[in-house]
């Protein structure tokens, strides 16, 4: 995984939020990826659990947001991406989150750590 490659995963990454469904995840993560949707999480263990909290964190694919990204660092198989996303409808609607990867030799992802903070979070709490 070069830059480009983990720019192309993040691409497919947000592609895959706004598809209708959760079967592109699998083009996406290991079948028994771990997903940590915060540093202090339980992780999600496998596609299923991954697919289930997909599902209910989301209000469709026709739900309306902003996300911009940059690729911090990548060495492999390892990679780090700032995000930030703004949801229209969502209270708080605007998050900043740091991306721990790492991925297979398939380029799928088989560990996704995310550090999410929110405007009301300006110190960390």
């Amino acid at each position: 995984m070069d830059r480009a490659a983990v720019e192309a995963w993040v691409a497919g990454y947000e592609r895959a939020w706004r598809a209708p469904g959760t079967e592109r995840l699998a083009d996406l993560f290991t079948a028994d990826a771990g997903y940590l949707i915060s540093p202090w999480a339980e992780p999600l263990i496998g596609l299923a659990s991954l697919a289930e909290f997909w599902a209910g964190g989301r209000d469709g694919p026709d739900e309306p947001f902003t996300m911009e990204t940059e690729v911090v660092a990548v060495d492999w198989p390892n990679a780090v991406v700032r995000v930030e996303v703004e949801y229209a409808k969502d209270e708080p609607s605007r998050w900043r989150d740091l991306w721990v990867l790492r991925f297979d030799g398939d380029g799928r992802c088989a560990w996704f750590e995310e550090w999410p903070f929110s405007p009301r979070q300006p110190n960390g709490r």
